[in-house]
């Protein structure tokens, strides 16, 4: 349990810590650093204990994972905090289950009542929560940060399901280091080609505690936290942290950022929560084998 006090904590200002360091680099450069730190940590470690490395067609979902989950979800959702606020990021984020409701309705599954409750409730939440924020659509860079947001979690949704459907038999942790150190190859690149890179000796030490904290807290010590909670408590506990990262983004970022918090967000943030809470609900009663 203090393991996931840890993780609903920490995971939730994880958020507040991007958009520190989306002041003084880009969203693009940020990840590519993250995930080039984060990916050779686990790296080294899985190498020093001469764990095997992947082989054959095992790459294939790598690079597939990398370019969903860390170039595209993690690259555009840091990306797009540079435009709005952390809190409003971290509600966003935790919508994609949504996208799974509606990627299943469209192959043509038949869902519960409640995983189709659920996915209005989420929607309509998010909803509330973008009606205190028509005028600012006016502003292309707020629009921009929403859509960049959003399009993160259709890709994260995406990249749930190929590695449900895909995931190959060698080692989650260790193709994780990898899938960071290729998508951050692929962001540095990004930012080279577009001239948003930043020099090393250019960025500020402001956005390297940034950095450190990202990498430190948010891809090592809290993740293992995560895994530690996953293995000793029921899946619907340790699941718990999807739901209390978003509401410790949007209060630790109207104390620390005096970001907007009024009861359009707080209202529309509980509705969607709710609602994200009824589908993941639905999700894992339909995949839990029979007693």
């Amino acid at each position: 349990m203090l393991a996931l006090t840890w993780v609903c904590f920490f995971w939730g200002t994880t958020w507040l810590a991007s958009k520190e360091g989306v002041k003084y680099i880009s969203g693009i450069q940020l990840c590519a650093i993250r995930q080039l730190l984060g990916g050779s940590v686990y790296l080294i470690y899985f190498i020093a204990t001469k764990h095997p490395w992947p082989k054959g067609k095992q790459w294939i979902t790598i690079l597939m994972l990398s370019f969903l989950n860390f170039m595209l979800s993690n690259g555009l959702s840091t990306w797009g905090v540079q435009y709005i606020s952390s809190g409003l990021g971290a509600i966003i984020g935790s919508i994609f289950p949504l996208w799974l409701v509606l990627i299943a309705l469209f192959s043509g599954d038949r869902l519960p009542q409640k995983a189709v409750l659920g996915m209005v409730m989420g929607f309509g939440g998010v909803c509330i929560i973008f009606y205190d924020h028509l005028k600012d659509f006016l502003n292309a860079d707020f629009t921009k940060g929403i859509i960049l947001s959003v399009s993160a979690t259709i890709s994260w949704a995406f990249g749930s399901l190929y590695t449900k459907k895909h995931a190959a038999n060698f080692n989650p942790y260790f193709s994780l280091g990898l899938q960071m150190l290729i998508s951050s190859a692929a962001l540095f690149t990004v930012c080279n080609v577009t001239g948003n890179a930043v020099s090393i000796q250019a960025i500020p030490a402001a956005a390297w505690w940034a950095i450190l904290y990202l990498v430190v807290i948010g891809s090592v010590l809290t993740f293992i936290a995560y895994i530690y909670s996953l293995q000793r408590l029921p899946t619907s506990v340790a699941s718990l942290y999807a739901y209390i990262n978003p509401m410790v983004a949007v209060l630790l970022g109207a104390l620390i950022f005096h970001e907007k918090l009024n009861a359009y967000i707080a209202i529309g943030g509980v509705v969607a929560i709710a609602g994200i809470y009824l589908v993941n609900d639905t999700f894992r009663k339909k995949t839990q084998p029979p007693v």
